[in-house]
């Protein structure tokens, strides 16, 4: 099987950096999935967001929600994630930003879907996305 595309989900405001060593550091991991930054590069009507995001999330095969101290209150993420379940996506979080398993989680994601930041947790969360929502 091709390496799944992957959605990330992040508080923009609170955990871009977190979000881009992610992404490099997925580079150079050996899990299997390659990452589509399609975030949204400048700010948009909140009905031209949506369709933008939901077509983007629509076009992956899974989405990784990266969860910080304040990613609750985000509500992009929470509408990334509404949308991954609408589009019948699967989807896990990983703690970053020193988030643990007592940090409050966006709505709709599960603790029991949330990891800690680990290459080899991560491949594993990969795997079974991939075998149980398919």
């Amino acid at each position: 099987m091709a390496q799944p595309r992957t959605f990330i989900s992040f508080d923009f405001d609170n955990n871009k950096n977190e979000k881009e060593l992610f992404a490099g550091q997925s580079c150079n991991s050996k899990t299997p999935f390659s990452i589509q930054d399609w975030s949204s590069k400048e700010a948009l009507p909140q009905n031209e967001w949506e369709k933008l995001i939901a077509d983007k999330i629509n076009k992956c095969d899974l989405a990784i929600i990266l969860v910080g101290k304040n990613t609750s209150k985000a509500i992009g993420v929470v509408k990334e994630i509404s949308f991954a379940v609408k589009k019948g996506i699967p989807f896990f979080g990983v703690y970053v930003g020193g988030a643990d398993q007592s940090t409050l989680l966006p709505s709709g994601l599960a603790r029991n879907r949330t990891i800690a930041w680990n290459w080899e947790g991560i491949a594993k969360a990969i795997d079974q996305c991939m075998t149980q929502w398919k």
